[in-house]
């Protein structure tokens, strides 16, 4: 699938199949987050593993959805704003940057054939809770991941001449 082809063939999938995640699309995954663009280069995040089988009512604290422990995986990318690029007027770019870094885990997901729902309305209490986070740490979002076995909703997206201004608002 060409790249215009993927963005706008991905959407986010709310049915999984319990099929297993290879290993190697497990991995080509992670390494499609650990390759994107942060700045200064600082890769302010983590990617936490979750295997959901034995999990299902422990993870359902951080997000209650019965389609959320569907899939045989759940990853969870948090920040480390200690370790986030602070421009000039003291803005952190760690949100930013976990947010290109699980772009591109969605994406090459998606070209592997697998699904995920990019989950920002859990419960970070729960989160931190069930994945015995650090306080310095940030929960950011979750994905299942693993294989459709639901269709996404119908995508609606804004006009271009709505989104895009030229030389000035």
């Amino acid at each position: 699938m060409d790249f215009s082809e993927l963005v706008t063939f991905r959407g986010s999938i709310r049915g999984y199949k319990p099929d297993p995640v290879e290993e190697e699309k497990l991995l080509a995954v992670l390494e499609a987050a650990r390759m994107a663009p942060t700045a200064h280069n600082n890769q302010p995040f983590r990617l936490i593993v979750i295997h959901t089988k034995g999990r299902e009512d422990e993870l359902a604290k951080i997000y209650g959805r019965p389609w959320f422990t569907q899939a045989p995986i759940v990853i969870c990318i948090v920040g480390v704003p200690s370790e986030g690029w602070v421009r000039q007027d003291g803005e952190n770019y760690m949100l930013v940057d976990v947010a290109i870094a699980m772009d591109h885990l969605i994406l090459e997901a998606t070209n592997l054939g697998l699904g995920t729902c990019w989950v920002g309305a859990f419960s970070p209490e729960a989160a931190r809770d069930v994945l015995a986070l650090p306080p310095d740490v940030v929960p950011v979002a979750f994905t299942p991941l693993g294989y459709p076995d639901a269709e996404p909703r119908e995508k609606v997206r804004k006009n271009l001449n709505e989104l895009v201004k030229y030389e000035n608002w």
